[in-house]
C-alpha cells in the first residue's frame, strides 16, 4: 500500500475554526489513486469516508470523527488558452492572482474568499456579486461508494445560492475543475483583487477563530426586505438580506455560550474565543436561529459544513 495512513490525528489545528477531537484515521490524498486506494481501505475496515479539504467552513464534532479522514492536497494547474485546469486543493486566492498575471480573470472579486478552489466550487462561494459557478466549464468527480468517475457539464452541477450537487451529494468527492476566464490585463486584475480584498478586511473580521459566515443569506418576506433595504439604503439581491443584519436584529448580536461568541463586529461570524467546544457553538447557533424565527419568522440555514 503505497498511501499512508495516520491514527488518531487532531483535526481542530486543520480547521480555521480551531475546534473538534481527532479523526480516528486520516490520509493526505492528492490523486484519484490516492483517492481509491483510500476508499478501498476504508471500505475494507467497514469505515465511512469524510472529506477535508482547507479546513474553513466546518465544524467538527468535540468527540471527533469515527472515520477515515481524507484530506484532498495538491497546487497542480495548467492553462491552455483562457481555459484553467486545476488540482481541487489549489488555493482560491492563489489561483486568482497567477491567473491575473497571466492575462486571465474575470473572478477577482472572488479574491480572499478563504480555503481551496475545490470547497469553492462545492459551496459555489461567491463575492459581491460573481459566484464561482459563473467560471466553472466542467468539474471532474469521483464517487466515493461506486469509484465512478464522471464529468460535469456547468449546468449538471445544480449551482445554487451557496448550493451544488456535490454539497449536496457528498459521496461526488471533486477531483479536477475547469474553468473558463475573460482576458483581462495584469494591472487591472491586481488593483481589482487589492481593492476586494481591502473591501472585505472591511466588512469581515480577520485573524480570529471562525469558519466565516456560519449561517446563508436567507430570502425574506417582503416587509423584511424593505426594512432593510430603508435601514441600509441597499437593494436586496434576489429578495436576500443579511444573516448578519437580522442577527443583530433579533438582539444576538454578541451573544455568547461559553467561549463561542457572535461576534460583536459581524455577528454572523460565530467566534471561537479560546476554548470554544462544537457543542457551544451549536447551542449558541441554535439560540440565533430561535431569536430570528420568532421575530422574523425567517428560518436561518447554515452556510457551515456541521460534520
Amino acid at each position: 500500500m503505497s498511501l499512508t495512513i495516520k491514527e488518531n490525528i487532531p483535526l481542530a489545528p486543520l480547521t480555521t475554526f480551531k475546534i473538534g477531537g481527532p479523526a480516528r484515521y486520516f490520509a493526505d490524498v492528492s490523486s484519484e489513486g490516492d483517492i481509491r486506494e483510500a476508499i478501498q481501505w476504508a471500505g475494507e475496515k467497514g469505515l465511512p469516508v469524510i472529506v477535508l479539504a482547507g479546513g474553513s467552513n466546518v465544524l467538527v464534532p468535540d468527540s471527533g470523527l469515527d472515520a477515515l479522514v481524507i484530506r484532498i492536497s495538491g497546487d497542480e494547474y495548467s492553462f491552455e488558452g483562457n481555459v484553467l485546469s486545476a488540482h481541487p486543493g489549489c488555493n482560491l486566492l492563489t489561483l486568482i492572482k497567477i491567473s491575473g498575471e497571466r492575462g486571465f480573470g474575470g473572478w477577482e472579486k472572488l479574491a480572499g474568499i478563504p480555503g481551496t478552489i475545490g470547497g469553492a466550487v462545492r459551496g459555489n462561494a461567491g463575492a459581491f456579486g460573481p459566484e464561482i459557478k459563473d467560471f466553472i466549464e466542467c468539474v471532474r468527480a469521483l464517487n466515493i461508494k461506486t469509484s465512478e468517475v464522471r464529468d460535469f457539464k456547468n449546468e449538471e452541477c445544480s449551482f445554487e445560492y451557496r448550493e451544488s450537487f456535490f454539497k449536496k451529494n457528498p459521496e461526488w468527492l471533486i477531483t479536477r475543475i475547469i474553468l473558463k476566464l475573460l482576458p483581462v490585463t495584469p494591472d487591472e486584475s491586481k488593483k481589482i483583487s487589492e481593492e476586494t480584498i481591502r473591501e472585505r478586511e472591511k466588512r469581515h473580521i480577520q485573524n480570529v477563530c471562525a469558519a466565516g459566515s456560519y449561517f446563508k443569506n436567507p430570502v425574506a418576506p417582503p416587509d423584511v426586505v424593505s426594512i432593510f433595504e430603508k435601514e441600509k439604503g441597499l437593494t436586496s439581491r434576489g429578495g436576500r438580506v443579511p444573516a448578519g443584519w437580522l442577527i443583530e436584529k433579533a438582539g444576538m448580536k454578541g451573544a455568547v455560550v461559553g467561549d463561542a461568541q457572535s461576534s460583536s463586529q459581524h455577528p454572523n461570524y460565530i467566534v471561537n474565543n479560546g476554548r470554544a467546544t462544537a457543542e457551544q457553538v451549536r447551542t449558541l447557533a441554535e439560540k440565533i436561529r430561535e431569536s430570528v424565527l420568532m421575530q422574523f419568522k425567517i428560518h436561518l440555514e447554515e452556510e457551515a459544513v456541521i460534520l
